[in-house]
């Protein structure tokens, strides 16, 4: 048996080892540049993205597609959420018709508010193979084999079964569920809460203020899910507050490192500027946004990032809106 990632950033190499250490055979990460390919199979290493952290002798890597997908009996997607259409389109069709697809990206596209299997599935493959991964899943705490657990999801069980079977590791627990959408938009809004979170501390504010955000973060994100058919259990669990925290507390998040860079004075620019450092809440923010304007969801601190984001208010703005908004009840 064979596996075939396509994307050698920091989640995808970690996943690749994640796979390398099971009953696979081989496992092929699909690179799009050449020095990151011949890095990870002269050195066992992929430098830009995990240091010098090893990768187990079953990874290899190429940068041609087509040599990437053959024979695969399962695909893994971890390309940058805004660029999987893109690339779709450009070789998609080389995936096998047999194969699970794999989603580990956590994302809403923009212009169409698709999560990432709704794309998936628009460029062709079935849904019943499409099985998406989300958790509180920093990828070098993984890829140091710390101990974790994720959510995997699928509209077939029994493709979330297969999957969980393959990926399950001493250090990485897959737990099944059929709530894709739940899993989906709790990996996706939980990176635009980690801007916020991460501003409110490069403004210096403490611990009672991230929590405060976490918390109606979670209310946002809750919201936004039921209203697209997710199942409220599911956003409680690790697709959704365990992810939270996860993204939102940790230095090895970037989400929350570009959060902390706007909040002590840094801008948007300068930050998307920096290479290998993709925040998927950075573009997401603008879809989460739209999407929940379509279906009436109120989502005030995932606007006030946005706003931010776009160059139309401050972090210490943000900070004041959130804070001068009418009273409500908690649940309301």
């Amino acid at each position: 048996m064979k596996a075939a990632v396509f994307g050698a950033g920091s989640w995808g190499s970690a996943f690749a080892q994640i796979l390398a250490d099971g009953d696979l055979e081989h496992v092929t990460l699909w690179a799009r540049r050449e020095e990151v390919a011949r890095s990870i199979n002269d050195d066992h290493r992929n430098p830009d993205y995990l240091g010098d952290l090893a990768l187990p002798p079953k990874v290899t890597a190429t940068t041609d597609p087509a040599a990437a997908a053959d024979g695969a009996t399962l695909v893994v997607l971890a390309v940058p959420s805004q660029s999987l259409r893109l690339n779709l389109e450009q070789w998609g069709h080389l995936i096998p018709r047999d194969a699970l697809v794999v989603s580990l990206m956590k994302g809403i596209e923009l212009r169409t508010g698709m999560r990432m299997s709704e794309v998936i599935e628009a460029a062709g493959v079935q849904r019943e193979r499409i099985v998406v991964v989300s958790g509180p899943n920093l990828s070098r705490e993984i890829a140091l084999r710390q101990p974790a657990a994720s959510v995997v999801a699928s509209t077939d069980f029994a493709a979330a079964d297969r999957v969980a079977e393959l990926v399950l590791q001493p250090y990485f627990r897959p737990y099944t569920q059929t709530d894709v959408v739940g899993a989906e938009i709790g990996g996706a809004v939980k990176n635009v809460i980690a801007l916020a979170v991460g501003m409110a501390e490069g403004l210096g504010y403490g611990d009672n203020t991230k929590s405060s955000l976490i918390t109606r973060g979670l209310a946002e994100i809750t919201r936004l899910g039921e209203s697209l058919g997710a199942e409220p259990a599911t956003l409680m669990g690790l697709a959704g507050v365990g992810d939270l925290i996860a993204t939102c507390m940790s230095d090895l998040s970037r989400n929350h490192r570009v959060g902390v860079a706007l909040g002590q004075g840094s801008t948007i620019g300068e930050l998307l500027a920096l290479p290998h450092q993709t925040a998927e809440g950075v573009k997401s923010c603008f879809s989460v946004v739209e999407l929940a304007s379509q279906h009436g969801v109120d989502m005030p601190i995932c606007l006030g990032v946005t706003a931010v984001v776009s160059g139309k208010a401050s972090p210490e703005q943000l900070t004041g809106a959130l804070m001068s908004r009418a009273r409500k009840h908690e649940r309301g």
